[in-house]
C-alpha cells in the first residue's frame, strides 16, 4: 500500500500556538548567538544551580512577546521566581488559579550553555484553568523546534512523534537527572543506581525539557527525576502525553503542573519503571 504524505503542521499567524513557536524560536536563535559570550554568571540555589544574563535576557523578551498578544495573560517564568523548591511550588500554587498561564523556562540547561555542552532549550507552555493545552521546546543548536497542542498531536517541523515501542525495561534508555538541589540528590542518585542495573542504557543530557521531548519523538524509552519545576516539565509532559506516552508522579498518579517528582516512558514501560523506583525507596515522596 502506498504511504500517504506527511501533512505538516500549520498554524496561523495569531493564535497562541503560533505566539509560543515565535517566542521560542526568536529566544532560542538569540541564546545560540550569546554562546561563549555570557557578561554575567550567578548561582541561585546552589552552586551547581546556575543562572546567567542570557537567561534573564530570554524570559524578559519571551514576557514582551507574549504581552503584546495577550496582555490579560498571566505568565510564570523560572526567573522571576526566588530559588529553591519551596518558593518553586509557592509560586506554582499562587499561579495556578490563573485563567491563562504562560509557563517559561528560558533557558532550560544553563549549566550546560555556560560550559559551552549543546544541550539546552527554550520551554513554553500555555495552561487553560491547571491544564496545559500548547507545549513549545525549541533546541536552537539542532534546529529542532516540538510542538504539542492538546487533542490534536505533538510534531517536529512536522512530522509526528510517537514514543518508543520498547516493550521492556531492558530494551531501554531512560534520561535520567542529577538535580541542582543537593537536598534531592541522594533520592535521584538512588533511583539512578537502581535502574543502571535495569535499563539497556542511562542518559543524563542535564535539560528536563529535552528529555521529555526526547521521549515524545521515541529517542529515549522514558525518564526520570524528582525535585522537578512547573516550568521545566509543562511543555514535554503534554508533548509525551500527545505523542501516545504516559507521565505520572512517582507514586503513579495522573501528573499536573503542580507534580514535583516524575516517570514518564511510552507507556508500555510505565509500570516496570515505578516498581524499580518504588522498590529503591527513590520516589521522593
Amino acid at each position: 500500500m502506498e504511504s500517504k504524505p506527511v501533512t505538516p503542521y500549520v498554524v496561523g499567524s495569531k493564535n497562541p500556538l503560533a505566539v509560543a513557536i515565535n517566542c521560542a524560536a526568536k529566544a532560542g536563535e538569540w541564546i545560540k548567538s550569546r554562546l561563549g559570550d555570557i557578561k554575567a554568571v550567578n548561582e541561585k540555589f546552589s552552586p551547581q544551580d546556575l543562572v546567567t544574563d542570557v537567561d534573564k535576557g530570554a524570559e524578559a523578551m519571551i514576557r514582551k512577546l507574549i504581552l503584546t498578544h495577550f496582555p490579560s495573560h498571566d505568565i510564570l517564568g523560572e526567573e522571576g521566581v526566588a530559588p529553591g523548591a519551596a518558593a518553586s511550588a509557592a509560586a506554582w500554587q499562587e499561579a495556578s488559579s490563573s485563567e491563562f498561564l504562560w509557563i517559561i523556562d528560558p533557558l532550560d540547561g544553563t549549566t550546560n550553555f555556560v560550559h559551552g555542552f549543546p544541550f539546552f532549550c527554550v520551554s513554553i507552555a500555555l495552561a487553560f484553568k491547571g491544564e496545559v493545552i500548547i507545549g513549545v521546546i525549541y533546541d536552537p543548536i539542532r534546529d529542532e523546534m516540538f510542538v504539542a497542542e492538546k487533542g490534536k498531536g505533538s510534531y517536529m517541523h512536522g512530522h509526528t512523534n510517537r514514543v518508543s515501542a520498547d516493550a521492556r525495561l531492558e530494551e531501554s534508555i531512560i534520561a535520567v537527572g542529577f538535580n541542582p538541589d543537593r537536598q534531592a540528590a541522594p533520592i535521584n542518585l538512588k533511583g539512578i543506581t537502581a535502574l543502571s542495573g535495569k535499563a539497556r542504557s542511562l542518559r543524563a543530557g542535564g535539560s528536563a525539557a529535552l528529555h521529555l521531548a526526547y521521549v515524545a519523538a521515541g529517542r529515549l524509552g522514558g525518564y526520570y527525576e524528582v525535585n522537578l519545576n512547573a516550568w521545566d516539565t509543562a511543555a514535554g509532559a503534554l508533548m509525551v502525553a500527545e505523542s501516545g506516552g504516559k507521565v505520572t508522579d512517582t507514586a503513579g498518579n495522573p501528573y499536573h503542573v503542580g507534580a514535583r517528582n516524575l516517570i514518564v516512558s511510552n507507556g508500555t514501560i510505565h509500570q516496570e519503571l515505578m516498581e524499580v523506583i518504588e522498590a529503591a525507596g527513590a520516589t521522593g515522596n
